[in-house]
Formats: structure tokens, C-alpha cells, sequence
């Protein structure tokens, strides 16, 4: 395929948190590796965190080995076949895989803690979450060249929550050493997982707060034009649902769609302001370019062309509220397709690539035809 590199001065991947819904992501770095799209910035939260970290932390002709790696490994205890592709019994299958791994724990991710934490000792690590995560580091460790992901190659940024202040904060090895803490920290979601201890401080899955890293990267790059990749794994749009298990199902998909459409329609607002201010700067008379309010303006960035290409997953076949921790090799597998075959589909759109190039922001959703 031929290289799909562009003239923006910089592309980033932006990947939501979702649990096992994050083959899709996998699926849509794939076919972004096939389409010679190179991201120089990856941001993450959660199941996107640990997705960034095998990417930025192996060599470009490894990553979608690695990657294939870890949800082999995370789905290895449930292999069979699924016994259909849509209907109720597929239904039924998702449901009991998805049982299964809640009662034993998923390899080379997380297991569940003996005793059980209700009979632990108040105030242990033991008696404040379900699971034990440490089988996650040794994961990491496995997959992940943490020297690479330190020389910056490309740049990481996954966030996490202090269980203490409750204040968000990105860890970004642009400011900091990352280490396999760092990553657990982000997808540490209670109360199935503890906090992770960095620094001396406990910290939570970042999805507590906000489960898209999208504002991050608009709020933090240093201008210049841009290409971001959002990779949702929750859809903000749905069905009115028809049972109460519909109903937290949906309920699920609303909390962790997490403000993607607001913060892009924010982005819009602030590059459109930034070039207004532009314009009305170059018809003051010189005599006021030395006001204070004119010199702060000044300082803003000059606005940048932003295009985003949202790629959300929206399932095709039966899914429930345990869909974040349904880890089947049959779904992982399908969730991985969906994510490729969307992103092969958006990345060929004659409106993709025929977008305007001028300031400000614009949003593609072309994976089922919508935008």
C-alpha cells in the first residue's frame, strides 16, 4: 500500500479506555501501520494506555506483532469458537465468557485475590480491590522496551487519577522517565483493580475522570498542523433500550463515550477565535500593536489545520453490559476486525483525502458512511 504520509507537522493517536474492547484499537493500528501512517504522539487511557505503551515501546515493523502478542495472551484461556455470529446464543456465549473471567482472572492481566477482599484486613491492598494486577507487569515487561518509550521516539502521554486529591494528571515522557507503574496506574479502574503507587502517591484508571485523552493533545501540542486519530471504544450514540439490563448497558456507553463530540466542538471554537484574533490584529494601526491585551493575543498560537478522524466502535453483534470484560478469543478477534476494516474504509474516503487544508478544525466519522 502506499504510504499515506502527510505535510502535517505532526499526527497523533488518540485511544479511549474500554477494557477488552481494546482489540479494536489494535485492529485500527494495524491498518494504520499497512497505510504507512505513523503516529509521532500517543496518547492513552486505561486499556488505551497499555495499547500506546506496545506501540511507542517496540520497533515500527514489531508493533502490530506485539500487540497481536498481548491479546492472544489476555484471551488464551477462552479460545474455542464462538458458536454464532449474531442471536441470542451468541448472546449467551459473550455472557458466560465474560462470567468466567470475572471469576478466574485473565491471563498475564490480572487475578482474582484469595481470600476474596471482603474477608481481608481494612486497610491492606488486599481488602480494596477484586483483583490482584501484578501479572500485568510482568506483561508489560514482556512486551514493552521501556528504554525506547524514554528516548522519545515517539511521544506517550497516559493519564490517571490521584485516588488521594482526586486532580488528572498525563504522565508523558516528554517530562518524566515512564515505567510499567506509570501504565498499570492509568488502567488501575476500581474497585476491580488497586491503585498503583507512583511516586508515593496511589493512583486510579484515568477514566474516572475522563476516559478520551483527545484535549490533552489539542490543549498541549505546540501548534503547527495536525492529524489526530480518535479511537473511541464506547459509542456516544444509541438505542433506547428496552430492559434494565439495556439500560445499564447504555447508561455504561454514555459515562465513557466520555465528551468526545465537546471537545472537538470546543477545539473548533477556540482555532476559530485564535483566527479571528489573527485578523483583527493585522488591521489595528500600528501605534496599538504595543498594548497589553494585543501582545497577550499575539502570544496565542496561530491557528492550525486540525483534522480529526473519529473511528468509534460500534458493534455489529450482540454485546451486554460485560462487553469491557469479555475477554473470548472469538470476540477479541472480531473487535480487531472491526477496527481495521473501519479504519481501511475511513482512510480510503474521497473525503478524507480530498479534506480542505486551512485553519481550524475539521471532523471526519466515515467509517459507516456518516460524517
Amino acid at each position: 500500500m502506499t504510504s499515506r504520509r502527510t505535510s502535517a507537522d505532526f499526527t497523533a493517536l488518540v485511544l479511549q479506555g474500554g477494557g477488552a474492547l481494546g482489540a479494536y484499537q489494535a485492529g485500527v493500528y494495524e491498518a494504520l501501520a499497512e497505510a504507512d501512517c505513523r503516529p509521532d504522539w500517543i496518547a492513552g487511557i486505561s486499556i488505551g494506555a497499555v495499547n500506546a505503551a506496545i506501540i511507542a515501546g517496540n520497533a515500527p515493523g514489531e508493533r502490530v506483532g506485539r500487540l497481536r502478542q498481548f491479546w492472544e495472551l489476555v484471551t488464551s484461556r477462552l479460545t474455542m469458537p464462538a458458536p454464532f455470529d449474531d442471536g441470542v446464543i451468541r448472546g449467551w456465549f459473550n455472557n458466560a465468557a465474560a462470567a468466567i473471567g470475572a471469576m478466574t482472572g485473565i491471563p498475564g492481566f490480572f487475578e482474582p485475590r484469595v481470600p476474596p477482599a471482603p474477608w481481608a484486613i481494612p486497610g491492606t491492598p488486599q481488602a480494596i480491590s477484586y483483583y490482584d494486577s501484578a501479572p500485568l507487569r510482568q506483561t508489560l515487561l514482556d512486551l514493552i522496551d521501556f528504554e525506547r518509550i524514554n528516548k522519545g521516539e515517539i511521544r506517550l502521554s497516559v493519564g490517571a487519577v490521584n485516588v488521594l486529591t482526586g486532580n488528572f494528571t498525563y504522565f508523558d515522557n516528554r517530562e518524566r522517565l515512564i515505567i510499567p507503574e506509570h501504565i498499570m496506574a492509568s488502567g488501575a479502574l476500581p474497585p476491580g483493580l488497586p491503585p498503583v503507587m507512583v511516586d508515593g502517591e496511589p493512583y486510579w484508571d484515568g477514566g474516572l475522570v475522563s476516559n478520551t485523552p483527545l484535549q490533552y493533545v489539542l490543549d498541549t501540542h505546540r501548534g503547527g498542523d495536525c492529524i489526530v486519530y480518535q479511537v473511541d471504544l464506547f459509542s456516544a450514540h444509541g438505542p433506547l433500550p428496552r430492559t434494565l439490563a439495556d439500560v445499564a448497558q447504555r447508561e455504561k456507553d454514555i459515562r465513557y463515550s466520555s465528551r468526545t463530540r465537546l471537545n472537538t466542538d470546543v477545539a473548533m471554537q477556540i482555532e476559530k477565535l485564535r483566527e479571528a484574533a489573527r485578523r483583527l490584529i493585522e488591521k489595528l494601526p500600528p501605534e496599538w500593536r504595543d498594548d497589553p491585551d494585543v501582545r497577550v493575543l499575539t502570544r496565542e498560537k496561530s491557528a492550525a489545520a486540525i483534522a480529526i478522524m473519529h473511528l468509534i466502535n460500534r458493534a455489529d453483534s450482540p454485546e451486554s453490559l460485560a462487553k469491557d470484560y469479555e475477554f473470548s478469543r472469538a470476540t477479541m478477534m472480531s473487535h480487531w476486525q472491526s477496527g481495521k476494516a473501519d479504519t481501511e474504509r475511513s482512510l480510503a474516503d474521497p473525503r478524507w483525502l480530498g479534506r480542505a487544508h486551512r485553519p481550524g478544525v475539521l471532523t471526519f466519522d466515515l467509517a459507516r458512511g456518516c460524517e
